[in-house]
This record gives structure tokens, C-alpha cells and sequence, in this order.
């Protein structure tokens, strides 16, 4: 086990070649993640190598250690930021970890940190490329929300989208399209030089900005941190190409929407995206127009599968006919670990309950809603 994230570089670059690894467990994506936003939240990183009896990498587990309501546990790295939280293993080993020792494996991690009440792994998907991860043999149940995606078909982009959206879905978004074109020439850029990356994110920071100010809430991409993150992402490392892709929809040469993504072999992960409220063309979905020529653009890339990401909206469903269900496992190590992990299950239990009725999450954005609204007045007063 280390918490030096340099010294694993070499090994960790080899064994992601061959790896069951998602984008969020790419080292060119942790990397930045440790030294922006890990580094300004102080987080204790623990990143533990699985070896065979030769001293050979079978798997390594990036994980945070965090605290809350006074439990200590270890956790997948990302947060928020990832869509998949899953370790990096090596194929073979992933298929010969039956539940008993995947729960021994993980039992021997939680002593290896030392000190820690549970495992707390979240969002895992139960698969990965057609082999099963491990931990999610173990899961409590599934996560609230699932990730859609989409198989490319390279060579055949538009056969990919007939396939995946319906006649009447198409149709809508040739009219968006054609109205959009109305407002004068579009490009899909993608930024690649310090200046380009500096002038998108500046775009997609205030587009999300603006996007929570009229939801009434905090925005989470405020911090200096959160920028830096996204920007040493995307830049080029040592000739290899960035695991976070940026891209902005212009028209006429403004962003009026944006996409953030990471990458990983032959697969592109949607992280973020956001479009320009106040642009006259807002009303024609920017943000779904530049979705489309995205796909088209990374299926002539050779890109084979696409995904949106965790969480329902609607235009993910319209263009997804696909999805990976996500599950969640926890792993107590202690009686206040079985107490946390038994009030983190009922809650992300309740969750995934709201989230599959349409009353039952149409009720609690109500309620949501009513919330924000309060906090001003009660501030004033």
C-alpha cells in the first residue's frame, strides 16, 4: 500500500494497459484529481497493490479515506466527479474472485489501511467489457441511479443513432438542427491548447454558474480547485493524448454550449455538460445538438462505446438505448461501520425508490424547491 500516487506510475501505466479499468481509474485521471482537488481538500489517499506471490500486479484499489458522522472509512477516488468506481484489475484475476474471496480480498484492504470502521464502494458497476467486478458480487443492492450509454458502430454513425433513438426523437432533433443553423455557422471545437482549454472552461464555469444561480443553488464548480482539476486534465502529458476532453458548440464563434468527458482505450464518458441561458439559440437544446455531432464525431474516431453518465434526464434516454446498472457494497469492519453502512444502505435505498416513481421524485423537487425558496426569506429575517 502507498500514498505516493508518482511512485505507482509505471506500474500502474502497465497494468492499466491490460486492465479491466474504467476512465475515472486512468492514472492520467487521478493524477490531476490528487493534486487539485485532493490536494486542496486535504484528502488521505491509500492506493493498494493486489500481488501475486512473484510480486506481479494483479490489482490496485485508489482509495480515499473520509469521515463522516464520526465513522472512518475508505472509499473509491473521484467522488462526484466519477460516473464508475471500480478498482483496476488484471482480467484473469477479476474472473477467479468468486464472492467469498472478493469479500476476504476486501476484508484484508480494510486491515491494510488500518484504523478505518468500513469499505464504503458506491456506483460500481456490476460488469466490466463482459467480466463481472469483483466487490459487486457483494453488493447490498443497486445505486439509486444507473449509466446510459450507447455501442458506437464505427463506419456506420448514422446507423448508430437510427438504432438508438426513435423515428419520432430523429425527427425533433433535424427541426432543433435546421432552427439552430438559423442563427447563423456552428463549429463542435475541441480545445487542445492552453488557450483554447482556458477560453472553454471559462464558458462551461459561467454556463453552470448561471445554471445553479437560477436553481437557487450552490454551484459545485465554483472552487479554484474544480478548474484546475478539468484544466491539467486536459492538457497533452509526455505525448499522451489528455483523459479529459473538452469540447464547445460555437456559433458564430461564442460557446452556447459545452461537454466535459473522459477517456479511456476505446471508450468516451460524459462528466459534465452545460449550455449559455442567455443565448437567442437556447431555445433549439445546443447542449443536445452538440451531443449528436459528439457521437458522430468519436464514432468516425474508432470510439466504441459512449456513455452519458450517472443519472436520468430525459435526453439521455431519447439518444441511450443502453444503460449499466450500478450497485453499491459495503464492507463493515467494525460495530459503528455495520451502524454507518446500515444508514448509508436505507438512505441510498430511499433514493433509488424516488428516482424509480415519477410522483415520488416530482414530489421531493417540490419540496426541494420550497426548500431553496425559504432559506432567503428566513436569512432576512
Amino acid at each position: 500500500m502507498s500514498g505516493d500516487l508518482a511512485a505507482l506510475e509505471a506500474d500502474w501505466r502497465a497494468l492499466e494497459a491490460d486492465a479491466l479499468v474504467t476512465p475515472y481509474q486512468a492514472y492520467d485521471w487521478v493524477r490531476p484529481f490528487v493534486t487539485t482537488i485532493g490536494r486542496a481538500e486535504e484528502m488521505d489517499f491509500r492506493f493498494v497493490r493486489i500481488e501475486d506471490s512473484q510480486g506481479a500486479l494483479l490489482a490496485l484499489f485508489p482509495l480515499v479515506v473520509a469521515r463522516r458522522l464520526g465513522t472512518r472509512f475508505a472509499e473509491f477516488i473521484g467522488g462526484k466527479h466519477a460516473n464508475y468506481h471500480m478498482a483496476l484489475y488484471r482480467p484473469d484475476f477479476a474472473e477467479a474472485l468468486d464472492a467469498t474471496a472478493a469479500q476476504q480480498l476486501l476484508r484484508e484492504i480494510g486491515a491494510a489501511i488500518g484504523g478505518i470502521d468500513a469499505l464504503f464502494l458506491i456506483n460500481q458497476p456490476t460488469a466490466w467489457q463482459g467480466i463481472a467486478n469483483p466487490p459487486a458480487r457483494l453488493a447490498a443492492g443497486q445505486s439509486p441511479s444507473r449509466a446510459y450509454k450507447l455501442a458506437l458502430e464505427p463506419g456506420d454513425c448514422d446507423g448508430t443513432l437510427r438504432r438508438s433513438m426513435s423515428k419520432h426523437a430523429r425527427k425533433k432533433m433535424t427541426t432543433k438542427r435546421n432552427r439552430f443553423a438559423e442563427f447563423g455557422p456552428s463549429e463542435l471545437v475541441q480545445a487542445h491548447s492552453d488557450a483554447e482549454i482556458e477560453r472553454v472552461l471559462d464558458a462551461f464555469l459561467a454556463q453552470k454558474a448561471a445554471r445553479f444561480a437560477q436553481l437557487g443553488l450552490a454551484d459545485p464548480f465554483a472552487t479554484p480547485a474544480i478548474r484546475a482539476f478539468l484544466r491539467d486534465g486536459a492538457l497533452a502529458q509526455a505525448g499522451r493524448s489528455p483523459a479529459i476532453e473538452l469540447y464547445s458548440l460555437d456559433l458564430s464563434g461564442r460557446s452556447v454550449a459545452t461537454y466535459v468527458g473522459a477517456v479511456q482505450g476505446k471508450r468516451f464518458s460524459g462528466m459534465a455538460t452545460s449550455f449559455d441561458l442567455g443565448s437567442e439559440a437556447a431555445r433549439t437544446s445546443p447542449g443536445e445538438i452538440l451531443l449528436i455531432e459528439l457521437i458522430k464525431r468519436k464514432c468516425r474516431a474508432g470510439v466504441t462505446m459512449f456513455d452519458l453518465g450517472v443519472g436520468e434526464a430525459r435526453y439521455k434516454t431519447t439518444i441511450c438505448d443502453d444503460s449499466d446498472e450500478l450497485v453499491d457494497t459495503f464492507v463493515p469492519l467494525t460495530a459503528k461501520g455495520r451502524a454507518y453502512a446500515g444508514y448509508s444502505q436505507a438512505k441510498r435505498a430511499l433514493k433509488r425508490r424516488i428516482k424509480a416513481s415519477p410522483l415520488a421524485l416530482k414530489t421531493a423537487q417540490r419540496v426541494l424547491g420550497l426548500l431553496r425558496r425559504r432559506k432567503p426569506a428566513e436569512a432576512d429575517e
